[in-house]
């Protein structure tokens, strides 16, 4: 189980410097947002830099979202329901949880924004999940696609 919940850390830690990350970059590119990616501006209370902080983040929702996926037996279509799970979850915590404990209010705009990079961090999880526990013979949340 260790091992598992350390694979499952890793893999959402790296899908937010690859899916995540790269989701918001396209998204500042195109103009959609003014935030450019990978920032690093300090994250308080450790006053971190927000990559590493959302990346934390990530891991600790790998850890939840495999941990699900592993106790309600979810074994087939791991990458759509990775890709939702990022989206919908993910995205409403956001903004129903966080926001509000920063003091910003519920923006409806932000909607499809969490949308698209949310659910590229489930897909980049469902990519990272396949390949670390695929390597590392750890115990699997389901094993098809």
């Amino acid at each position: 189980m260790p091992r598992f919940i350390l694979l499952a850390f890793v893999a959402g830690f790296l899908a937010v410097l690859c899916f995540h990350q790269p989701a918001v970059g396209l998204l500042h590119a195109s103009g959609v947002v003014p935030f450019t990616p990978y920032g690093t501006a300090p994250v308080a209370p450790l006053g971190v830099p927000q990559w590493l902080s959302a990346s934390f983040w990530g891991g600790v929702w790998g850890v939840v979202m495999l941990g699900l996926f592993a106790r309600w037996r979810v074994e087939h279509g791991l990458w759509w329901k990775s890709g939702l799970f990022g989206a919908v979850v993910l995205t409403l915590v956001a903004l129903l949880v966080v926001f509000p404990l920063k003091g910003r209010g519920f923006v409806p705009a932000v909607l499809p924004i969490g949308f698209i990079v949310n659910g590229a961090w489930g897909l980049g999880m469902w990519v990272f999940t396949r390949s670390l526990i695929a390597r590392r013979g750890a115990p699997r949340a389901g094993h098809s696609e």
